[in-house]
């Protein structure tokens, strides 16, 4: 395994997990408006960008309820997984579509981090894969659990990481014109600097026109 090695459109997968009412409910470790910012964060970069992505469910029928439309807008037409398991690597369908897509590199999120997201990424190191946990995209019961449970994955092998930084390490360079309006548009929606954004497009666009055709007359 090579965690040194930059994530990139071509060599990582994303698991989007059990992002439903129920557990939302539960989250007490982080301000859950925050959470779901930076989850769309991760669901829009993985459009953006072509990443393949897995969305899982638990209970969705009797319990837990839908996927948060927010996150589910992003992949249209995609057949979600849903699952009685706590544990996402121990469905067949769920393993079944890690291996279909065939990559080394997982991204996991969800909620809740000591539990949905930890134990399929425990099982999913021991299975040889490497794990990178968005850490301000997951949430749980408590401050303490959350924190404990990512020492607990950091321990075990996993790499934390931020959703922006994921973004970005995919971006890497501004002069990428391809993805370079869509990381702009994640920021303005979902990031306090896209304030400067809007910002900067005021000043050098209707603004700047405005001072040209001042100076005109």
């Amino acid at each position: 395994m090579s965690f040194t090695d930059m994530l990139s459109p071509d060599n990582c997968a994303l698991a989007l997990i059990d992002y439903q009412p129920a557990m939302w409910q539960g989250v007490g470790s982080h301000d859950r408006t925050i959470v779901m910012h930076n989850a769309q964060i991760l669901a829009k970069a993985a459009t953006l960008f072509g990443i393949p992505t897995i969305l899982t469910t638990v209970a969705a029928e009797s319990f837990s309820g839908p996927m948060m439309p927010e996150l589910t807008s992003q992949f249209p037409g995609q057949a979600l997984i849903d699952r009685t398991s706590i544990n996402s690597w121990v469905d067949p369908n769920f393993r079944a579509a890690v291996a279909t897509i065939g990559r080394k590199k997982w991204l996991l999120a969800g909620l809740w981090t000591e539990a949905c997201v930890m134990f399929p990424a425990l099982d999913m190191l021991a299975e040889g894969h490497e794990v990178y946990v968005p850490t301000d995209a997951c949430g749980d019961i408590t401050v303490e659990a959350h924190e404990r449970a990512v020492q607990r994955l950091v321990q075990a092998g996993a790499v934390p990481l931020t959703s922006l930084q994921w973004s970005f390490e995919l971006q890497q360079d501004w002069a990428r014109g391809a993805t370079y309006d869509g990381m702009m548009e994640i920021m303005k929606a979902h990031s306090p600097y896209g304030i400067q954004i809007r910002f900067s497009k005021w000043a050098l666009g209707e603004h700047a026109s405005e001072g040209g055709a001042k100076a005109a007359e």
